[in-house]
């Protein structure tokens, strides 16, 4: 999949280049590609040379010298003798320009023998060295590392080979005689062109490579062949089919119409043969999720083929970071790039994977293509609806006789499966098994396919309507211009590239409602590109099925979808979009006409692909009939003009109108174009530097300008034009670190690689800047809405999505210029070596304090509480050990994530990396000059981004890890005026959290604290406490009781106020407290950052030890009915939060200035007192008022029904609490009953009772509110708006009551 071609070029090639070894130079060893010489000469690799391309120079691609020599011949040149295999070996490569643009390479390496004397005696002299040494090594008396051995101590390691005796090790080395062998060298033919038609270019370069080998000369010199290809065959227009004519035979190939999906011409069955349905799937979504990903593999064309056909089958979004699917072994330090990637890397055949020293693992897939196997990233999403699109894609699959499970032997399966497709399906037909093939060949050939069924049960997918194409015969179709093996790969192309177009299709059929169009200008949108929200992510997230939030909040975060949502922002009209965009509108469109008659969207019901025949048919009629025949051979000056109007004539006459010539004779002096057998020629460069002077279809008289303008009108659907300003505004805007898409291959001279690297580290620190402002806005955003400014949008997934992007961003910083790699996490490695010394001086005698605790920890103090209750130490060490003593945790990038989020959640990440990094001589150590993390300010600016998080409370920590064990510290602080030290009774707590609750806890009498491990309870809700009312002295002041996360070191305060006892104040033996949060106080180290501390917000005083009635501060009507007001309005803006960010509902229903509060404000107002130290309680109003409602339904006097039923939910409701067996007071079975009222929806219907009760009449004063006939009504209005909730209760608020 392109992100844009050398759109200049209207000519099927550019260039025929030739590469080998230049015989003037002699042997040049390659140092770069990383061989050693304890190898064997005839296994070393030398320096390969571009020994001529044609032409020189063309204006819309020039040649780059030492990329194409580079990706030509990647390991050099390879010398073998006539015992060893030499079989020519085909590859394509693919040549990223700054811009973006992309140019493909298609190569043929074959063995020529080497005629050169002097090579052959070069490499004579290389082996009479190699065996003297080998001879020493062999015949020193300790038992020393054989030749293979030594290689080890050297370079990377190896498998070992032991060979048994000494001599017949020598021997296998001594392996070139020059009497007795003959040397060959490799050799590479290549063509670059502008589009990647790889079977086209296979064939050509075939049929030039058998020209050289057979023993007959081919009809016209070779010149004619390559003069043909370069300058007279054209690129296919799109929506045709071309046909052209090699040495031996035609050649055909097609280009998609632009309604289509872009043209894809490598094989895709290749990839799930290699890998299978369920490891591509896999691969697939770490190339979504903008992942790291390296290939591996011995064969250059299986890189490429696996690469090309990922990024491919991601339309219509596009891989926008560094793509290198072959990496020369001269690159290999670009695998320390702290940047998304996608590289393949040649493997030798000999390492195994432990061997590989990878620089950063943390965020790396690892496929290894070879082997069947790939090693994933932690916490990858599972891609949405998994099974069916398995499911889906294996019937396709299927259908061609590949197996979902994929088949290492991939060229043993071809052959079977050809014959598996004419015999075994005919007489499969014959015996009326069609409708069910999976007892054919597959199920006889793979055990697997038994697996497949049972998932196919599970998913509820019909098998039966699984269709097997048949073939008609097996000979070649004579309708199709194409060999039916070409004909089958493009078919199974074009259906499986459908299916996965037809999930985004589904997944974003409605994307277009969520894109942000700017309100300024163009240009001001592209100067603040980067702060600009470009899609309404929120919105967009709230309307998917919950299964596939965990991928798709992760993927809107990426580049690629960014760019998507860009380009869609630029293109207004159809016009100007670019071909993939408008590919992908008129299939959204389809979809959703379709969905008005029946609505699939936005469940997560599957919806298979249906285009897959449509698309089908039009390949087929491409191949058909070639409607573009491509100029021919033949010679000239040796025609006449008679012969030309024939050929018109017979042209017209067979509906062919793009005619041209075959390859022909050219003016070549006598005596050039020799033929020699098995050798490549020399070709003649008069001949071949220059085209044509007139084509028709070349128009190289038109001038530039009015050249690009029809180019953009022929090509547009499939060439992204980069110098299109749109694309350079896209570019420009997206710049996010990713300036480097390839590495420069030419000059790898060290200033190159500082400034490689000095970009990567300038990106790094922009990447750093963007994610934290990001993070911020959101967090910020969220916290002001609860405020009540603006709009939510960020959701618990998000979030966690945000988080987890910064731990992968750290761990590339982390593994950016590491000396040497230590583990799969790079960031853990770095904390564990600073653990280790840290301990170690801690552990020389004359250190002070515990091992682990570091000298210049510093107690945070939080207010309130800092009394009671020792502040934690903040101790970097202490936090890893935390992390270390999680035993859910098992693998090193999981414990340096855990330890970001537990550092961001106490706000000490900035600090504590600080901290790790204060060691200069630890990082000198482990990393190198270049590395981010030795460069000074950048690294200064990082922490000082990082320490902005301390502005916000994120709970990153506390809501993943839900299973751990947490120690929690309780402190239960009495009142200072009246001390309870003559307190008799035994006391005990029981604490609540949104996650659990811990049961009851006795609590020792004399030092009122205890310390206990539980799984974590989440944030902490309330706290019920009590005593069990023994002793002589059973009554007991409480001021407050805090409880602190010894982990996270949150602090929660709950303050009580009350006694607790018998014969005191209401009563209670027991009560609910409700707290919050405690703010730490900022610490000196802080004062970099300039946000002021937290206020508590100015209240009304809490109620504190009631002595009398009268201490109470009174409130008037109207303050009351404000209480009232903000109360309900704090719960109904509770429930328009989505769920996941939903704060405690217990808070706002009794914690300060709650309903309850608010309610007891309404009923205590004008409320008469009988005597002067007695205290009447409303709850002893209550009790009235049940008493006379149940005579009066005894007496009958009932005004109606309605009042009836609200009498009888009122009266059950007070017994059932009067009934518990709980020891709560007065005003705890006040605040029962306001919970549960408000949970059933009565509280409205109580209000409105009481208020017309004689009870009330006896008890309150005439200015009473509640005998205020006008604010009762507006009270009940303001309780009704609780109706539309459904409110539910903490388990702590209504324990004991049956209701």
């Amino acid at each position: 999949m392109t992100t844009g071609f050398s759109s200049g070029s209207c000519r099927f090639a550019d260039y025929f280049v030739i590469c080998g070894l230049d015989t003037e130079s002699g042997l040049e060893p390659d140092e770069l590609s990383g061989e050693n010489f304890e190898q064997s000469p005839l296994r070393r690799t030398f320096k390969s040379k571009v020994l001529a391309h044609f032409p020189d120079n063309v204006e819309w691609n020039p040649f780059d010298q030492d990329a194409v020599g580079m990706l030509c011949m990647p390991k050099g040149l390879a010398f073998r003798t006539q015992v060893d295999s030499r079989e020519p070996q085909f590859h394509s490569f693919i040549i990223t320009r700054e811009d973006g643009s992309r140019t493909y390479g298609f190569a043929l390496t074959f063995f020529e023998e080497v005629t050169s004397k002097q090579i052959c005696s070069a490499m004579q002299t290389l082996y009479h060295m190699h065996n003297a040494e080998q001879y020493d090594i062999l015949h020193t008396p300790t038992s020393p590392p054989g030749p293979e051995d030594q290689r080890h101590q050297h370079s990377q390691p190896r498998p070992v080979l032991h060979a048994a005796p000494a001599i017949s090790r020598l021997q296998r080395f001594n392996s070139y005689d020059i009497s007795r062998d003959t040397l060959y060298v490799s050799k590479c033919i290549c063509l670059i062109t502008p589009m990647a038609f790889p079977q086209a270019c296979r064939k050509v370069l075939q049929q030039l490579h058998q020209a050289v080998s057979s023993p007959q000369p081919p009809p016209l010199p070779l010149e004619s062949y390559i003069y043909n290809i370069l300058y007279e065959v054209p690129l296919p227009p799109s929506g045709r089919s071309l046909k052209f004519s090699g040495v031996y035979g035609p050649v055909v190939c097609q280009r998609p119409s632009t309604s289509e999906l872009p043209l894809f011409d490598f094989p895709i069955s290749e990839m799930f043969n290699l890998l299978g349905v369920e490891n591509v799937l896999q691969l697939f979504t770490c190339a979504l999720l903008e992942m790291q990903i390296l290939l591996y593999s011995q064969h250059y064309q299986r890189l490429m083929t696996v690469a090309e056909s990922i990024t491919a089958l991601m339309f219509p979004f596009q891989w926008q970071h560094v793509y290198v699917p072959i990496l020369p072994a001269s690159l290999l330090h670009f695998l320390d790039a702290p940047v998304p990637y996608l590289m393949g890397l040649h493997s030798n055949g000999q390492d195994d994977r432990t061997k590989l020293e990878l620089p950063q693992e943390a965020n790396l897939c690892f496929v290894d293509i070879d082997n069947h196997f790939i090693e994933l990233p932690e916490e990858l999403p599972q891609f949405p609806n998994k099974l069916e699109f398995i499911q889906e894609i294996s019937e396709v699959l299927m259908s061609f006789g590949v197996s979902p499970e994929g088949n290492i032997h991939t060229s043993d399966s071809q052959a079977k499966y050809r014959v598996f497709r004419s015999v075994d399906m005919v007489s499969d037909k014959r015996n009326g098994n069609l409708a069910s093939p999976l007892n054919s060949y597959l199920l006889r050939e793979n055990e697997t396919i038994a697996r497949l069924q049972a998932l196919v049960k599970r998913t509820g997918v019909s098998l039966e309507k699984l269709e097997v194409r048949e073939d008609a015969s097996s000979n070649k179709d004579a309708r199709f211009q194409c060999d039916e093996e070409e004909l089958k790969m493009h078919q199974l192309n074009i259906q499986v590239r459908e299916v996965f177009a037809n999930r985004f299709t589904q997944m974003f059929a409605d994307y277009e409602v969520f894109v942000i169009q700017p309100s300024h200008d163009k240009e001001s949108w592209f100067t603040n590109r980067d702060q600009m929200q470009n899609f309404d992510k929120a919105s967009f997230l709230s309307d998917q099925p919950e299964p596939y939030l965990p991928f798709l909040s992760r993927f809107l975060e990426t580049q690629m979808f960014a760019s998507f949502i860009d380009s869609k922002i630029l293109c207004h009209d159809d016009e100007e979009k670019e071909h993939t965009l408008r590919v992908f509108d008129s299939r959204v469109d389809k979809i959703r006409m379709l969905n008005v008659r029946t609505p699939t969207l936005r469940t997560s019901m599957y919806q298979k692909c249906t285009n897959i025949e449509e698309a089908d048919n039009l390949l087929k009629k491409r191949y058909e009939k070639a409607d573009f025949v491509a100029p021919g051979p033949h010679a000239i000056g040796c025609e006449n003009n008679q012969t030309h109007l024939q050929k018109a004539i017979e042209m017209r006459v067979a509906k062919i109108d793009h005619t041209a010539l075959h390859p022909h004779l050219l003016d070549m002096k006598i005596g050039q174009g020799r033929y020699e057998q098995g050798f490549f020629p020399r070709l003649q460069s008069d001949v071949l530097s220059t085209g044509p002077t007139s084509n028709k279809w070349t128009k190289r008289s038109a001038p530039a300008q009015w050249r690009r303008r029809d180019r953009q009108k022929q090509h547009a659907e499939h060439l992204y034009l980069d110098n299109d300003q749109r694309e350079k505004y896209i570019q420009e805007a997206r710049n996010l670190g990713t300036t480097i898409r390839q590495p420069k291959l030419s000059n790898l001279s060290p200033s190159v690689i500082a400034q490689t690297n000095w970009k990567f580290v300038e990106g790094l620190l922009k990447e750093c800047r963007n994610k934290t402002k990001r993070m911020l806005v959101e967090k910020m955003g969220r916290e002001a809405v609860e405020l009540g400014h603006g709009e939510v949008s960020i959701t618990g997934v998000e979030e966690n999505t945000l988080i987890a992007s910064l731990c992968d961003l750290l761990e590339r910083i982390w593994s950016h210029g590491l000396q040497v790699k230590q583990g799969k996490s790079a960031l853990w490695s770095h904390l564990l070596h600073y653990q280790e010394s840290k301990e170690k001086k801690n552990a020389t005698p004359g250190s002070l304090g515990p091992p682990g605790f570091i000298h210049d920890t510093e107690r945070r103090k939080s207010d309130g509480g800092g009394s009671a209750m020792a502040p934690l130490k903040v101790s970097l060490i202490q936090d890893m050990r935390h992390i270390q003593n999680i035993s859910e945790i098992k693998t090193d990038v999981g414990k340096a994530r855990a330890w970001v989020r537990l550092s961001m959640e106490k706000k000490l990440l900035s600090r504590h990396l600080k901290q790790l990094l204060s060691d200069h001589e630890l990082t000198k150590k482990l990393y190198k000059r270049y590395a981010f993390l030795r460069c000074d300010d950048e690294k200064e600016q990082f922490l000082y981004h990082l320490l902005s998080f301390n502005a916000v409370d994120y709970f990153c920590f506390t809501n993943v890890f839900t299973t751990i064990m947490i120690p929690y510290h309780v402190v239960v602080v009495p009142s200072k005026k009246l001390g309870g030290s003559m307190f008799t009774a035994n006391p005990w707590v029981c604490v609540s959290g949104e996650l659990a609750e811990t049961g009851v806890l006795q609590v020792p009498r004399n030092t009122l604290e205890i310390t206990f491990e539980c799984q974590n309870l989440g944030k902490l809700t309330t706290v019920q406490m009590g005593h069990d009312n023994t002793g002589l002295y059973a009554k007991w002041l409480v001021e407050c009781v805090i409880v602190r996360n010894e982990i996270t070191g949150h602090t929660y305060k709950f303050p009580c106020g009350r006694w607790l006892g018998k014969g005191v104040d209401d009563g209670s033996l027991e009560r609910i407290l409700v707290g919050e949060l405690m703010t730490p106080s900022t610490e000196n180290d802080e004062r970099m950052c300039r946000t002021p501390p937290m206020q508590q917000s100015p209240g009304m005083m809490r109620r504190f030890v009631t002595i009398s009635p009268n201490s109470k501060p009174k409130l008037n009507t109207g303050q009351i009915q404000e209480g009232v007001g903000e109360a309900i309005n704090g719960i109904v803006k509770h429930f328009h939060k989505p769920e996941k960010e939903r704060g405690s509902l217990t808070l706002l229903l009794c914690g300060e200035y709650g309903l309850v509060w608010a309610l007891e404000q309404v009923f205590q107002h004008g409320f008469k007192s009988p005597r002067l130290f007695k205290n009447v309680f409303i709850w002893d109003f209550l009790e009235k008022s049940q008493v006379y409602f149940e005579s009066a339904e005894q007496r009958q006097v009932t005004p109606d029904e309605n009042w009836q039923t609200r009498v009888r939910h009122f009266c059950r409701f007070m017994r059932a609490i009067n009934n518990t067996s709980r020891n709560i007071g007065k005003d705890g079975k006040f605040q029962m009953l306001v919970c549960l009222g408000a949970r059933d929806h009565l509280l409205h219907h109580w209000i409105a009772l009481l208020a017309d009760c004689p009870i009330t009449a006896q008890m309150y004063e005439d200015t009473a509110l509640i005998k205020d006939r006008s604010l009762v009504n507006s009270l009940i209005r303001v309780l009704q708006t609780l109706q539309e909730f459904n409110i539910t209760l903490e388990a702590s608020l209504v324990k004991g009551v049956g209701i």
